[in-house]
């Protein structure tokens, strides 16, 4: 692959990863909510799905999704509902974490949970896998060998998603003393949830153009 080739993949990339949505989201508030360990899982957790998300782009998944009503509707649905779900959960937190204990907080919710909520954000969205769909194509030279150049640009993909989503994580935690005064907590729990909910129904909203 041309390291031309590779930086304008690089600089696109680099727009989806840094736009906030539900990946951002989620880390940030771990970060806040149950610390900033967990908010590094469940970034690992996102990166894996984003595995799974670009392996089945490539292996055709997406196409089916372009053609397949039911199945596009069947994951649209699934997503939205996990993350409005999320978003009421947000929503209903009454409590000011941040003036507990960091063990406290750090005991709130476990590793694994924390990492299965960054995978299922990731491969619950299918709008992640026909931005894949459409992405690939358009840096895969068919003359060169194809699985080497998936390897290259996944990695590249999941590289630089982790380490933005771990920086979004690092300043909400360096900002937690600010949530600890009053209930600015609680308001960061509707504001989340809120936000949470709003990305839900804009995935509900979401048309398969191509069918």
């Amino acid at each position: 692959m041309e390291i031309s080739t590779w930086l304008l993949f690089l600089s696109i990339a680099l727009v989806a990863i840094i736009s906030p949505g539900p990946a951002v989201l989620l880390s940030v508030t771990n970060s806040l909510t149950h610390g900033f360990t967990k908010s590094v899982f469940s970034s690992l957790g996102n990166i894996t799905g984003i595995f799974v998300v670009s392996s089945a782009a490539s292996l055709g998944l997406g196409a089916v999704l372009q053609t397949s009503i039911l199945l596009f509707t069947t994951l649209k649905i699934f997503g939205a509902v996990y993350l409005i779900y999320l978003g009421i959960q947000r929503w209903r937190s009454k409590h000011n974490i941040f003036e507990k204990s960091i063990e406290t907080s750090k005991s709130n919710q476990g590793i694994r949970k924390s990492f299965v909520q960054g995978l299922l954000v990731a491969i619950s969205n299918p709008k992640a896998i026909l931005f894949f769909t459409a992405l690939f194509p358009q840096f895969i030279d068919l003359s060169k060998p194809i699985f080497v150049q998936f390897i290259i640009l996944t990695t590249t993909f999941m590289l630089f998603s982790f380490t933005i989503l771990v920086f979004y994580a690092l300043s909400a935690h360096s900002a937690k003393g600010w949530f600890a005064k009053s209930n600015r907590a609680i308001w960061l729990n509707r504001i989340s949830g809120t936000i949470f909910i709003t990305f839900g129904f804009g995935i509900l909203r979401l048309r398969n153009r191509s069918v």
